[in-house]
């Protein structure tokens, strides 16, 4: 089976609301576009102290996550990152890794992005076509 991958673009939260506030320009708000690995088994968004440094994100929660083999490593939960792929954004908090390679996007930024994966192309699809929709209960 092949991995799922998508074009999101990271942006500093924190950055774009001084922008609009014109605290600074447009232009000095931090912002990466990556090639992401889409994973329904993750909970959240996964990045690099690379990205997490690049984008300037603060350290909310530093601790250690587990991984493969039964270890541990040291990791931070950074402050809230905007999440945007093609015409649709939503924001979350991201789990910063020491040498991670990939960025992993989970269930819960699919979820607000309202994405899915189609199994037979391992394509990421808007999960109601090509308009968002969020039905709050």
């Amino acid at each position: 089976m092949s991995e799922a991958r998508t074009e999101i673009t990271l942006v500093n939260l924190r950055d774009a609301a001084n922008a609009r506030s014109g605290f600074i320009p447009e232009s000095e708000v931090r912002r990466l576009t990556v090639n992401a690995v889409v994973d329904t088994g993750a909970w959240t968004l996964v990045i690099s102290e690379a990205i997490h440094e690049k984008l300037g994100l603060l350290v909310e929660e530093p601790g250690e996550t587990a991984v493969a083999g039964g270890g541990k490593v040291p990791s931070g939960i950074t402050e809230y990152v905007d999440i945007r792929w093609k015409d649709r954004k939503t924001s979350c908090e991201a789990v910063g890794l020491p040498d991670e390679d990939n960025v992993l996007m989970g269930a819960y930024p699919l979820e607000g992005l309202d994405l899915m994966i189609r199994p037979r192309t391992q394509e990421v699809i808007g999960a109601h076509g090509d308009k968002i929709r969020n039905v709050v209960k």
